[in-house]
């Protein structure tokens, strides 16, 4: 019998060339690195057999290497596996699978409000939807289709009859703000309690930071009022043992004297110290507009944002022992933040709030 005809893989580009040098030199699959060594080989001419001779492999298998090659492309080196036994459940059923799942259970009948995996089984056995099923084989039905056990999180709608008109309000002014005007978002950060408070750091494995657990909290609280200028994007703050519409109105002022020839927009709660009278009054004369925001959307002032990185970097994991202490370590931190400070733009973008229907109303 002669010698079968050699095969040689088609001709390689100077960029194909390359690819293929470097997936020799960087591929961590073997099957990949292997098949690519044969092209490459190939390219330069030498001979099936001489290829299988040095990577211990059949003539067959290198000849299959080349035609895949020269018919696929790049995409003849990707390994397909696709070993194991056929699949007893069809797509359509897996499907039925997923949307069970998603169902309350009381809504087929069954007397709990959640699935197990293993009453899941048992449902769809009972319901004959499949003759046999394991949990595992569930689980990872479940898991290939994007539905993962997750936490029933409770959520509130706004009840204020005019929260859409307040809400364009409040966008518009983080969109355009006025020429003459300075917009500011005001509220209240606290109460600030002495005690150890939970956090994360990086530590070795095994040594994490410990707090004590018992404590005394006989120092009182003190509350911070904020402002959040967007134009700069600094935060200006007090730090008060109350937090009455006193101290609110002497915090406008120290506001109104910070910038004194221009109108103020300041987008605060409906806390009631913020609509007392003597603060209406104040703010009348002295060219502030006080832009409440609609009820249960305090998600809208952008400044509560800003509160959680405080509460964050300078009090997740602390233990400070006087309201001195605490207090300079807020100081600290809103100072360090001022002078990284960026002006505040786009806010909430992508947000479905934007939609001109928002919100939506129920089919």
């Amino acid at each position: 019998m002669g010698r079968r005809p050699e095969v040689f893989v088609r001709q390689v580009s100077m960029v194909e060339g390359q690819r293929l040098q470097k997936i020799t030199r960087t591929a961590k699959d073997p099957v990949k690195l292997r098949r690519a060594i044969v092209v490459l080989m190939s390219a330069q001419g030498q001979p099936a057999p001489d290829i299988a001779h040095l990577l211990k492999v059949t003539e067959d298998y290198v000849r299959d290497v080349i035609h895949a090659f020269n018919d696929r492309g790049f995409d003849a080196l990707d390994p397909k596996w696709s070993g194991g036994a056929p699949r007893r459940i069809d797509e359509q059923t897996r499907d039925w699978i997923c949307v069970i799942a998603r169902c309350d259970p009381r809504f087929l009948g069954q007397p709990f409000s959640c699935w197990s995996l293993s009453k899941l089984c048992e449902y769809l056995i009972a319901a004959g939807y499949v003759t046999t099923i394991s949990v595992e084989t569930v689980r990872r039905i479940l898991h290939e289709r994007g539905v993962s056990w997750q936490a029933t999180k409770t959520w509130k709608a706004s009840t204020d009859p005019d929260f859409t008109t307040k809400m364009r309000r409040i966008l518009d002014l983080y969109d355009h703000p006025p020429p003459a005007g300075r917009v500011l978002c005001v509220d209240e950060f606290g109460p600030l309690n002495l005690q150890p408070r939970p956090g994360r750091a990086w530590r070795p494995v095994g040594q994490p930071v410990r707090l004590r657990a018992t404590y005394t909290r006989d120092q009182g609280v003190r509350h911070m009022i904020a402002a959040l200028d967007l134009s700069t994007g600094k935060l200006h703050y007090r730090i008060r043992d109350r937090k009455r519409w006193r101290e609110f109105l002497s915090f406008l002022k120290t506001l109104r004297a910070r910038w004194p020839g221009e109108h103020l927009y300041l987008i605060c709660d409906n806390f009631s110290p913020h609509k007392h009278p003597e603060v209406r009054a104040w703010c009348a004369t002295n060219h502030v507009d006080l832009v409440f925001l609609p009820t249960y959307a305090s998600w809208l002032n952008w400044i509560e944002a800003e509160f959680a990185a405080v509460r964050y970097f300078a009090l997740n994991g602390t233990d400070h022992r006087s309201h001195a202490e605490q207090d300079t370590a807020i100081g600290s931190y809103i100072r360090w933040r001022n002078q990284r400070a960026r002006p505040k733009t786009g806010f909430a973008i992508d947000s479905k709030i934007r939609h001109p229907d928002y919100p939506f109303k129920a089919a």
